[in-house]
């Protein structure tokens, strides 16, 4: 493994400005996936330690320190905390890598910088979104207004901890909320430094903060805190039904989840470039070892060029085999931890159990001993029947299938109870309209997959969630509107 000096992490919470144990004194190992390292000790939070943290954020709100601040102020603010995280960039890309195993050039070149991007993005934006005044009769004036939720509870998953952290927490606090950020116990020191460059940042203590612990015993209490406004989660679609039920069970706090996908990739025959297809099929399910909601999983080739397309896609996979995540030309590091290991490795064996015809890869392997690793993997001959083919593995398994014509890759890609995005390959214009229009996906790409800014709304349809992250539309899930009449008797 390359040498690399690991930071000196500190794993206690930040409650109201200051680095806090767990009021119980509890902590969790958290070790890295690279090699199986002890690289911190994370303070193990609970409900007293969650009711603490919102208390501090409902006193920071109710007190006006940053709710009360001019927009203009938090846009100076967010862009400041924006510049931190590049100054940091190298300390949070290694801390990013060592936490949950994705190639630390990728960690820099993405995950820091769009996070960065993120908070810069909405902070220049909050004070260049108006309110309005409706068409009303002349005898009344009727204003309406955006205001912020309150406290907003954020939980976020283990695959991109900064960045998806950035995509909620921007948003939400630009908007003039206070947040209580759970990040998963499998990553969380990233969101930790997040809050201390906050802190540095200006952003007032109690407005930001951020308790570490496991789902039921942090994340729970969070959900279902009667303090709590409003609940932004992203993760798994079983968890995020969870989610909406302790919103209910509670306060009726608005509840926003960013769940699960599985993807369709839809190649047809006249496909414009067969071999930016295949690099972008093959690059978009191994990039983050697989880890991605949003990783075209189910790949539909169009019978007559199946094979030709299988056969530069086998021909790519060297450069994919996993590698140290340290290393400069590492495309694929380490699966998260031993227990995801596993789940991928399960599915791996329930392709083959099911008849689908396993190509390439389909073993762990350990490029660095002690680490979580296994080989990209291609499964052929794959049925919508299939589990590999109906439920998020979150690994890097490609699961082909074949299709007649459009009328037929259409239903198939559609046979699935999520929707988060799909792509097609064409270059004839009306099937391209045509096809996306009948698939159910919140992004349809066209001509390629890996499509992203700031600027465009993500999220999905059906069981791939409620509510969308990025863009203006993201202020919807952090704002109320008000409605202010005012009658208006004429002098005249």
């Amino acid at each position: 493994m390359t040498d690399t000096s690991s930071p000196n992490f500190d794993g206690r919470a930040l409650i109201n400005g200051q680095r806090v144990a767990a009021q119980d004194g509890q902590t969790f190992d958290d070790r890295s996936p690279v090699d199986g390292r002890l690289i911190a000790q994370v303070a193990r939070c609970g409900a007293a330690d969650i009711d603490a943290a919102v208390a501090a954020a409902r006193a920071a709100f109710e007190g006006r320190r940053w709710a009360g601040q001019p927009p203009a102020q938090r846009k100076r603010v967010l862009i400041k905390l924006a510049e931190l995280l590049l100054a940091h960039r190298d300390e949070l890309a290694l801390t990013e890598c060592l936490d949950m195993g994705k190639p630390l050039r990728f960690a820099r070149s993405v995950d820091v910088a769009a996070a960065a991007n993120c908070i810069r993005w909405y902070g220049e934006a909050i004070d260049k979104v108006y309110d309005e005044i409706a068409p009303t009769a002349a005898d009344s004036l009727a204003l309406i207004t955006r205001e912020p939720l309150g406290v907003v509870g954020v939980i976020v998953p283990w695959n991109y901890p900064l960045l998806m952290a950035a995509w909620k927490i921007a948003p939400a606090l630009a908007a003039g909320n206070s947040v209580v950020l759970k990040p998963s116990e499998k990553s969380p020191l990233t969101a930790l430094r997040l809050a201390d460059l906050a802190l540095e940042a200006g952003i007032p203590p109690g407005v930001f903060n951020v308790v570490p612990g496991y789902g039921p015993e942090a994340g729970s209490p969070l959900a279902l805190h009667l303090d709590v406004d409003g609940i932004a989660f992203t993760g798994s679609t079983r968890v995020g039904k969870q989610i909406h039920v302790m919103a209910g069970q509670s306060n009726l706090k608005r509840a926003w989840t960013e769940l699960g996908g599985k993807s369709p990739n839809i190649v047809f025959a006249d496909c414009p470039d067969l071999d930016r297809a295949v690099d972008a099929a093959v690059g978009s399910i191994f990039f983050n070892q697989g880890e991605s909601c949003n990783a075209p999983s189910r790949l539909f080739v169009e019978e007559s060029i199946k094979d030709a397309f299988l056969d530069k896609a086998l021909a790519m996979l060297p450069k994919y085999q996993p590698a140290d995540p340290l290393a400069p030309g590492t495309l694929m590091g380490a699966l998260v931890d031993p227990t995801q290991l596993d789940t991928v490795l399960g599915y791996i064996e329930s392709g083959r159990e099911q008849g689908a015809r396993l190509l390439a890869g389909g073993s762990a392997v350990e490029p660095v001993a002690g680490g979580c690793y296994v080989q990209p993997t291609i499964f052929d001959r794959v049925t919508n029947e299939m589990r590999i083919a109906r439920e998020e593995i979150f690994g890097p398994v490609l699961s082909v299938l074949s299709f007649r014509d459009a009328a037929d890759a259409v239903r198939q890609a559609n046979d699935s109870p999520y929707g988060l995005q799909a792509a097609v390959w064409t270059r004839d214009l009306n099937k391209a309209h045509g096809v996306a229009r009948a698939l159910r996906a919140g992004t349809v790409h066209v001509n390629q997959y890996d499509g992203d800014d700031i600027t465009v709304p993500f999220g999905g349809f059906r069981q791939s969630g409620i509510g969308r992250d990025k863009s203006l539309h993201a202020f919807d899930k952090y704002t109320e509107l008000k409605t202010t009449w005012i009658r208006i008797d004429s002098p005249v």
